[in-house]
């Protein structure tokens, strides 16, 4: 078991800002994938879900980033 704070408190806040990193890092990762010219299934089997699950996440934001998505054919 990993070494983890006496208060649960700062226990706690340890998992939220590795939550928030971690979704940082998806995001960033997503974008990077997608300008790439990856398709969302692509990107769902990276990250281990589903192509609507990455899609809904992730499209709102990148569109609004100027990212080119990729239709389906």
């Amino acid at each position: 078991m990993p070494d983890v704070p006496e208060d649960p408190a700062d226990a706690l806040a340890a998992v939220v800002a590795l939550r928030r990193l971690a979704d940082q890092l998806e995001d960033a990762a997503v974008e990077q994938a997608m300008r790439a010219g990856w398709s969302w299934p692509q990107v769902a089997e990276a990250l281990g879900i589903t192509r609507q699950a990455v899609h809904k996440k992730h499209a709102k934001r990148l569109i609004a980033a100027g990212v080119t998505l990729r239709r389906r054919t």
